[in-house]
């Protein structure tokens, strides 16, 4: 038995402790005010106080820490991408995953259990063999893999020919994994707020005041703060706040719907996933089994929950896995994504000088959360782009340079 823990253990008296410290009034001024307290927006705050030594930041969110898109997504983490540059953005945010959970001192219950994106075409195997050859020249561990090796990896599936769409192989990706995200937030709050960042709960951005080609301030519900920068992180909101600071985003917000199953027993190791059904499914911790498809064919700003998408997604999951026709579902629930033409962020530097977006991620800005935090304070403390974010820049719609993500965006995740 460790020596710590028989200590605890023989203590008279245990004091609590809260998670995160009490929330301090909201100063005039700040040097950095992030808006937007989900997972990205922490992760910039943690970053900025760590590796750069700005303390005198403040997180502005509306609601409550991670209360948006981070407690909405179904937590899948993967790099095995379309183009050179986001498998190298997301080959460097999975590295840092890898650690994350000694970084932050929480257990962010992070789990490499294979990612298998799954070809029902002709022209779907086309791609799986070019994402492949593209992820393994960048470093990525990514193999097309025919249906021998399918039954092996994930003997769970229906391999029969006599169905719907029959799979013909499947791109693995060894190190696909998932963790929990409320525990992300949580984790990065923490961190951040133990080296001096303020966090500010319930607190609304109702405006944003320029002057000279900079932003000077923010106006809240409580009242206006003074910012020497500013970058918003704020997803299905993205528009409406960049607006607010006089810019056009090339975003439109789709609704993402998502369900759990009651809690089974262990029956699938691996995250399984049809870009030709629009379907993912993969089964958590808790033994719920994670389910949810493409975004809503429509722009839409709401997080209501429909019929026609449990009907289509369980006809189709019911397709691979014949055996969970028992199985029911116990909640289901949408968020609502911010989505570029191209199917990739946009991050960094802004027409305003002191200005930074962290924007567009769709369906997929969770598993890039480590990276874009890393690499977004590191823009706001330099002022100038990384040359990771380089591709990501919100100028690149202006002239005609978009990357083309949409390859590689499977169902929508």
């Amino acid at each position: 038995m460790p020596l710590t823990l028989l200590k605890y253990g023989l203590r008279c008296s245990y004091p609590s402790r809260p998670f995160l410290p009490d929330e301090r009034e909201a100063k005039s001024t700040y040097d950095v005010v992030v808006i937007g307290g989900g997972g990205h927006g922490l992760a910039i705050a943690y970053y900025l106080a760590q590796d750069h030594g700005i303390r005198d930041v403040a997180v502005i969110e509306r609601g409550y820490l991670g209360g948006g898109n981070t407690a909405r997504n179904t937590a899948i983490i993967r790099a095995n991408y379309l183009t050179p540059e986001g498998v190298a953005f997301y080959r460097e945010s999975m590295e840092l995953w890898r650690d994350l959970s000694n970084v932050l001192d929480i257990n962010l219950m992070y789990s490499e259990r294979g990612h298998l994106t799954l070809a029902h075409t002709d022209a779907a195997i086309r791609t799986m063999r070019w994402r492949a050859e593209v992820n393994k020249h960048l470093g990525v561990e990514s193999e097309f893999v025919g249906l021998d090796d399918l039954a092996t990896l994930c003997p769970e599936l229906n391999l029969s020919r006599s169905v719907r769409f029959p799979i013909l192989a499947a791109l693995y990706h060894p190190t696909g994994a998932t963790a929990r995200h409320d525990a992300v937030a949580w984790g990065y709050a923490r961190a951040a707020a133990n080296r001096g960042v303020h966090i500010l709960q319930e607190t609304e951005v109702t405006g944003i005041v320029r002057e000279g080609g900079r932003v000077i301030a923010v106006e809240t519900n409580r009242g206006r703060i003074g910012c020497g920068r500013a970058v918003q992180a704020v997803a299905g909101t993205s528009v409406q706040v960049g607006a607010m600071a006089g810019l056009r985003l090339p975003i439109q917000p789709y609704p993402l719907q998502a369900c759990v199953s009651v809690p089974v027993k262990p029956v699938l190791d691996p995250i399984v996933v049809s870009g030709s059904l629009h379907v993912y499914i993969w089964q958590s911790q808790r033994g719920e089994l994670v389910m949810g498809g493409a975004t809503d064919p429509y722009p839409l700003h709401g997080t209501r929950a429909t019929l026609d998408f449990k009907e289509s997604l369980t006809m189709h999951i019911l397709e691979l896995f014949p055996f969970l026709a028992e199985a029911r579902l116990m909640r289901q629930w949408a968020g609502v994504t911010d989505m570029t033409a191209d199917f990739a962020p946009i991050m960094g530097l802004t027409p305003l000088a002191n200005y930074f977006v962290d924007a567009g991620w769709g369906t997929w800005g969770f598993k890039a959360t480590p990276v874009a935090g890393k690499r977004m304070a590191e823009c706001i403390a330099t002022g100038r782009q990384p040359d990771i974010l380089k591709p990501f820049h919100l100028e690149r719609f202006r002239d005609f340079r978009l990357l083309g993500e949409k390859g590689a965006a499977s169902v929508g995740h």
